[in-house]
């Protein structure tokens, strides 16, 4: 065995060892306890003051540390202040009269697990809970108003209009502050996730006052089932007059400290289109201004109560005494459904569908899934879309692939020539290599031609793990029997004979499952060593060992992959072979594949099976 092959093997030990490595001692991180907080006003250069310091306490004891796990903590939260109802077909919860807050918020259409009886999911959470997360609108005072005469989060406010907000059942909440300026807040919700906030203030007194209308998300603490994975960003996602920006939560915390904000932040300045917000894997929470206003959108972390904030704040109004204004925003709370950001993108948010994250391969990933979503409509099974969208593909890339496999056909004729120079030149490496390149020109083969299919399934292969793996339509999708999420990892398992017996898999992500493997991934072994064994085995003894362990190591890989990853490999495997078969039979090579995968069980000889044929002992060509 020469170095060059030893620094492969060792290479290929290597990288196998890192990731299980990697993925044993390195876990995603658990979240922080959440802190109660409270908004304060810091004075800015303009005269007007913005939501700055924060007041620090710890998580009441009990407190609530996820859906169904002690539910006491979100209930004494919700008990604190009077509640206005919240009651549509997609959303449930409430709104607290205390600061004017939607901090309560259900998604009535996704469950957290597929168990029957699985809550519904907590997209906001009031302060006091574990993972409060809310959204608060109000008025930052300017001069002839001091901080206590604009609402704040301990305001009580007062329903004046309406008694539960619905589709087609706006509520009205009013507050006075006794010195002159009544403030109004007209909140409706349409048929889906987006909110419609009308603030309004009346000057009674005698002389003008300013102010600047803000509307601010607060998270406390990092998101408890925060996933912490590179594929897929978490954090804030805001669209400034056409560019996307997504800032990891370390990002917003470890940002310089602004003298305006006072703290560390992220401060976009003359905005007139855009959005603001955060986002997890399949929900968010985003403030819309309205469109053509400039504002400033800010990310903003206060390291003493732990809490990540995001603002728009648009610019200071003077209201003349006697006078009204009133200041239109919107506010999404809800799943990154791709048809619905796409409708609401139609009716002017602009460029909302890129509060998915696409990745870097969005051109890629956007018609990969477009693709894929329309095949599930039109066939009503994800699983069977998948296999769909891997025939399209593959018809797309078959005039590549057609020339690949006929250059690989017109190698396998060139193999009797290929040993005799081998055996000519000996030792002489560039001897051999130059007599190659010659019988390649001669013959119009190019070697290179088959990597060009594969090369090509690299990007697709990437694009798709992201479509899969970030997009909510394909959260809890099912495909047959016991796939019923093409989002999550094979739950069968060799352990259990795939169900047989009568006795659980193992944890997906545990060690157990990543040894017992399931059916999806043993079928993805299969189709991969099937299509090695159309051809004969490597003559290197080296290249032998390692494309005969291949199919296997990759098996084990890409078992706790999502399911409709490993449904995409199986079923492009079995496309590739069918081709490959065809096209090799059309050139005049038929390939012997029992034969081949008969010769892999034999042992080999000292020096190599090939090796062996290539030279026998009278010099001559074995007939």
């Amino acid at each position: 065995m020469d170095e060059q092959n030893k620094n492969l093997i060792l290479a290929t030990a290597l990288s196998f060892a890192v990731i299980l490595v990697w993925f044993l001692l390195f876990p995603p991180p658990e979240a922080d306890p959440a802190l109660e907080n409270s908004v304060e006003m810091t004075q800015t250069e303009d005269g007007t003051s913005v939501p700055a310091s924060t007041v620090e306490t710890a998580a009441a004891p009990g407190a609530d540390t996820g859906e169904g796990a002690a539910p006491e903590g979100r209930r004494a939260a919700l008990a604190d202040a009077p509640r206005v109802e919240i009651a549509t077909d997609k959303v449930s919860g409430s709104i607290s009269l205390m600061g004017g807050r939607i901090d309560d918020l259900k998604l009535n259409d996704y469950q957290t697990t597929l168990d029957e009886n699985a809550e519904v999911v907590t997209l906001l959470s009031p302060e006091g809970s574990s993972d409060a997360y809310y959204a608060l609108h109000g008025w930052a005072a300017g001069s002839g108003l001091g901080p206590d005469a604009v609402p704040g989060v301990d305001t009580l406010w007062t329903l004046s209009e309406g008694e539960a907000l619905g589709v087609d059942s706006p509520v009205t909440l009013t507050w006075d502050n006794g010195a002159g300026q009544v403030f109004t807040r007209k909140i409706s919700v349409d048929d889906e996730y987006m909110f419609d906030i009308t603030q309004s203030v009346t000057n009674n007194g005698e002389a003008p006052v300013n102010l600047a209308p803000f509307g601010m998300i607060a998270q406390h603490g990092l998101p408890e089932d925060l996933k912490s994975f590179f594929i897929l960003h978490e954090g804030a996602v805001s669209m400034a007059n056409g560019e996307l920006s997504e800032v990891d939560w370390d990002d917003i915390a470890e940002a310089e400290v602004n003298s305006t904000w006072g703290r560390p932040a992220v401060v976009t300045e003359g905005v007139t289109e855009g959005w603001v917000g955060f986002t997890d894997h399949y929900w968010q929470a985003v403030l819309i201004p309205e469109a053509g206003e400039t504002f400033e959108q800010a990310l903003t972390y206060d390291p003493r109560a732990d809490t990540y904030r995001a603002f728009t704040r648009q610019p200071t109004r003077s209201v003349a005494a006697g006078e009204s204004i009133s200041a239109s925003s919107k506010f999404f709370a809800g799943a990154k459904e791709w048809e619905t950001l796409q409708d609401y993108q139609s009716a002017g948010v602009a460029k909302f569908i890129d509060s998915i994250d696409w990745g870097w391969f969005f051109f890629l990933t956007k018609p990969i899934f477009w693709l894929l979503h329309n095949l599930n409509q039109l066939i009503g099974n994800m699983g069977v879309a998948i296999i769909g969208l891997t025939l399209l593909i593959k018809a797309l890339l078959f005039p590549l692939a057609y020339k690949s496999y006929v250059s690989m056909a017109r190698m396998k004729e060139l193999q009797p020539e290929m040993e005799k120079l081998k055996k000519d030149a000996g030792d002489d490496r560039q001897k051999m290599q130059q007599g190659m390149m010659e019988l390649y020109k001669k013959n119009k083969v190019n070697p290179a031609a088959g990597c060009l299919p594969i090369l090509m399934q690299i990007p697709i292969f990437f694009s798709l793990y992201k479509v899969i793996f970030v997009t909510i339509e394909l959260r809890h999708a099912p495909f047959f029997g016991p796939f019923q999420d093409l989002s999550s990892p094979d739950p069968t398992s060799i352990m259990n004979l795939w169900g047989l017996l009568p006795y659980a898999a193992p944890e997906p992500g545990s060690m157990l499952a990543l040894v017992f493997i399931g059916i999806l991934p043993l079928l993805l072994g299969i189709s991969m060593f099937l299509q090695q064994k159309l051809n004969p085995a490597p003559t290197d003894p080296t290249q032998q060992m390692i494309f005969a362990w291949m199919p296997w190591v990759f098996m084990f890989m890409l078992g706790g992959f999502a399911s409709g990853l490993v449904v995409y490999w199986i079923a492009n495997n079995t496309i590739t072979f069918t081709q490959q078969y065809l096209i090799m039979r059309s050139q005049g090579y038929k390939p012997d594949l029992w034969g081949n995968i008969a010769g892999g069980f034999k042992r080999t000889p000292k020096g190599g099976a090939a090796d062996a044929d290539a030279k026998p002992k009278s010099g001559k060509s074995k007939k």
